[in-house]
């Protein structure tokens, strides 16, 4: 099968406006997958629709959504019809704040776990029931370094990026005998629009190294299979193998111990 078959006919990508959600989409489109792109800003998602038209002569569909609100995941699927996403990309979830928890108000840090936790499950719950079925999918989370661990600055960050891991590999444990793809890629400092909006605010510069977008995604596809976790940098968590053999123990004796029929 071709990447567009076993992942097609459409993908759904959110946070697709700049970074490795446009990379996201534009490689998707150059192997002849046709996205929905969603983010909060109508603008940007609109140019890279006309873009990837013009240059792949791949359709777009555009979905001007909030993430962070509760509204999101019914404009989602009202924007993807009866369309069957065969590939779910969540690439949405940065920090904008850098702020100790009890310096922000909790309306922040609410909107931070809706972005990252609660909009991701209930459209991976939404359209990872029809991959089920048809037995053929893929389910991208984007992640970050910041799932091993807590840190200063970083107090709802860390807790929601470590929600994002165990639920991945849980997701890829319950849907790999489906042949649905589940990954998790664990992302190190990225060359972001928005991670740049943040040092300009703090009055930092940008550390050097940092990943580039198109080789992030490109990592992300080519690794999709090889699931439950890849590590782009990581130097403080487990290896990815160590947590899949991890993994596939705890499923095990959880199907035939505790909840096994």
């Amino acid at each position: 099968m071709t990447f567009a078959e076993k992942y097609g006919p459409w993908a759904l990508i959110m946070g697709a406006s700049e970074g490795t959600g446009r990379a996201f989409a534009r490689q998707l489109a150059a192997q002849g997958l046709p996205s929905v792109l969603v983010a909060r800003r109508q603008q940007p998602l609109q140019a890279l629709a006309d873009e990837i038209r013009a240059e792949f002569g791949v359709d777009c569909i555009v979905a001007s959504t909030d993430l962070s609100q509760p509204n999101a995941v019914d404009k989602i699927k009202q924007a993807c019809g009866e369309r069957h996403i065969g590939l779910l990309v969540c690439n949405a979830g940065a920090d904008p704040n850098g702020a100790h928890f009890l310096d922000k108000t909790i309306d922040n840090w609410q909107q931070l776990t809706m972005l990252n936790v609660v909009t991701p499950l209930a459209c991976v719950h939404h359209f990872a029931r029809e991959m089920r079925v048809k037995k053929r999918g893929g389910i991208l989370i984007v992640g970050s370094g910041a799932c091993y661990g807590g840190g200063a600055y970083m107090a709802t960050y860390t807790g929601v990026k470590a929600f994002q891991l165990c639920f991945t590999e849980s997701l890829w444990a319950e849907l790999k005998p489906h042949n649905v793809d589940v990954l998790h890629l664990v992302l190190t400092t990225t060359d972001t629009p928005a991670f740049h909006q943040l040092l300009e605010e703090k009055g930092k510069k940008p550390p050097k190294n940092l990943a580039a977008p198109e080789a992030v995604a490109a990592t992300g596809l080519a690794k999709l299979s090889a699931g439950p976790i890849y590590n782009w940098g990581q130097r403080f968590g487990l290896r990815a193998s160590w947590r899949k053999r991890r993994l596939m123990l705890i499923s095990y004796f959880s199907e035939k111990m505790v909840f096994g029929q």
